[in-house]
C-alpha cells in the first residue's frame, strides 16, 4: 500500500490552482482503492508520495476521430483490422483510452461493412489498447450548404427506411448520430434513434433558432463540433451555439485545434458553459502519418501544421491527438483543470450521467491513468502515464 498525496482531480468549475487537494491509496498491484480529500487525511509521513498539486485523471475519449495511420473508419474491411488494432495502440500511447469511430456520409454498403468489420474488431479488444464505443454515424443527414468535406454524392434526406437500410442489426453498436434537425423527415429519425438508445447530435446544420429549439426539445442533445458546419453567432439570428448556450443540458463539443474555432471562441464557451464542454479531435487518416498530401475519399488533402484541406481549401479535419487540444485549451484559459475535465471525464458522462468523478478512478490500475503537470508561468499542460 502507498499513498499519493497533495493530488488535483480534474473538474470544469475550477478556475484556480488551490481547489482542494487529494490523497489517493494504491494496493499492492497498483491500484486504486480510495480518494479522500487531503482535509481528511492525518499528518502525512515522509513514506508519502507527494504529487506537489499535479493533476491525476482518466485517459481521454474521442467521441469525433475518421481514422488514422492512412485508414478510414468510412472505408474499412475485415482485412484491414491488424492496421485497426496499430491505430488502437498509436491512441493508446497518445494517451486515449476509448473511441467513437466515426463514420462519415458515405454508401450503404461502404457504412455497413465498416460496422461489420468494427464489430469484429471489438471481440479483439486486448488491455491496455484504446478500446471501440460504438460508432458515431456522421451523415448523411446532413444540409447541403453545411456539407463541409462530406461528399455531396451522399448526403440525403432523413426517413426511418434511410436510417434502417444503414444501421439496421447494428442498431446497438452505435452510440452517436450526427444530422441536421431542419431537414424534412427528421423528427421522425430523431424519435427512433431516442427509442433505441442513441443520442442525437446536431451538425452540419442550417437550422435557425426556433428549429434548433425545436430540436433540443424533441431529444437531441448535443452539438458535434460548435461553431463548424453551422450559421455563425449573429446578432439578429443566433443560430444553435447561442439556443444550446441558453439551454440546459445541451453538451457542446470543441475541436480545440486554434484553426477550426478561434481560442477567443472557445474562451467564449469555456465562461458561459464550461460544465457542458467536452474536446473531440476531428482526426482524420493522416493522423499518426507525417504526410503532406493524402489521397482520402478519391480527394487529395493538404496537409499543413496539422490541418487538412481539400483542394479547394475546405477544412476536412485534423492530424492532432485529443490530448494535443486538451494542452492548447489550458494555454488559453489558464484553467488546467477544466481542459483535462473537458478531454477525459466530460465525454464519458455523456454515456453515465451522474457519475461522480472519483468512480472513474476506484478500482483503476494507476498505469492506465495520467499525470498532469502545468507550469504557471508559461500556461503550458504536459502529461505523461500515472507511475
Amino acid at each position: 500500500m502507498r499513498n499519493l498525496i497533495n493530488i488535483r482531480i480534474p473538474g470544469p468549475l475550477n478556475t484556480s490552482l488551490n481547489e482542494e487537494l487529494w490523497c489517493v491509496h494504491v494496493d499492492d498491484k497498483d491500484q486504486i482503492c480510495s480518494l479522500k480529500p487531503m482535509s481528511t487525511v492525518a499528518v502525512p509521513s515522509l513514506e508519502d508520495e507527494d504529487w506537489d498539486g499535479d493533476l491525476l485523471s482518466p485517459r481521454g475519449v474521442d467521441l469525433q476521430i475518421n481514422g488514422g495511420l492512412g485508414l478510414s473508419f468510412t472505408d474499412l474491411d475485415v482485412q484491414q483490422l491488424p492496421q485497426l488494432n496499430d491505430l488502437l495502440d498509436l491512441l493508446w500511447s497518445d494517451g486515449v483510452e476509448a473511441i467513437a469511430p466515426t463514420l462519415v456520409s458515405c454508401s450503404v454498403s461502404s457504412l455497413r461493412n465498416s460496422l461489420m468489420a468494427l464489430r469484429q474488431a471489438r471481440e479483439q479488444s486486448s488491455h491496455r489498447r484504446c478500446k471501440l464505443l460504438g460508432a458515431h454515424i456522421e451523415g448523411p443527414f446532413l444540409a447541403p450548404t453545411f456539407q463541409g468535406a462530406h461528399d455531396p454524392n451522399q448526403i440525403c434526406l432523413p426517413s426511418l427506411q434511410a436510417l434502417k437500410e444503414r444501421i439496421s442489426g447494428f442498431e446497438k453498436e452505435i452510440s452517436l448520430f450526427t444530422l441536421a434537425p431542419e431537414l424534412e423527415g427528421s423528427i421522425e429519425v430523431i424519435r427512433k434513434l431516442n427509442e433505441l438508445g442513441i443520442l442525437v447530435s446536431l451538425g452540419h446544420s442550417a437550422a435557425n433558432t426556433e428549429q434548433c429549439k425545436a430540436a433540443f426539445d424533441l431529444g437531441v442533445s448535443m452539438i458535434t463540433h460548435c461553431f463548424n458546419a453551422m450559421p455563425e453567432l449573429n446578432h439578429r439570428e443566433p443560430g444553435p451555439v447561442s439556443v444550446a448556450l441558453l439551454q440546459d443540458g445541451i453538451a457542446m463539443g470543441l475541436i480545440a485545434d486554434g484553426i477550426h474555432v478561434h481560442p477567443n471562441m472557445a474562451l467564449i464557451l469555456y465562461k458561459l458553459a464550461a460544465n457542458r464542454l467536452f474536446l473531440v479531435s476531428d482526426a482524420l487518416a493522416p493522423y499518426g502519418l507525417q504526410e503532406k498530401y493524402f489521397l482520402w475519399d478519391q480527394r487529395f488533402l493538404s496537409i499543413e501544421e496539422g490541418s487538412c484541406r481539400l483542394e479547394d481549401g475546405t477544412l476536412a479535419g485534423t492530424t492532432f491527438p485529443l490530448l494535443d487540444g486538451c494542452m492548447k485549451l489550458a494555454k488559453w484559459t489558464g484553467d488546467p483543470s477544466f481542459a483535462v475535465w473537458a478531454a477525459t471525464v466530460s465525454p464519458r458522462l455523456l454515456f453515465q450521467q451522474g457519475k461522480k468523478i472519483q468512480e472513474f478512478f476506484i478500482g483503476r490500475s494507476l498505469k492506465e491513468l495520467l499525470r498532469w503537470q502545468f507550469h504557471l508561468e508559461s500556461n503550458l499542460l504536459n502529461w505523461k502515464p500515472a507511475e
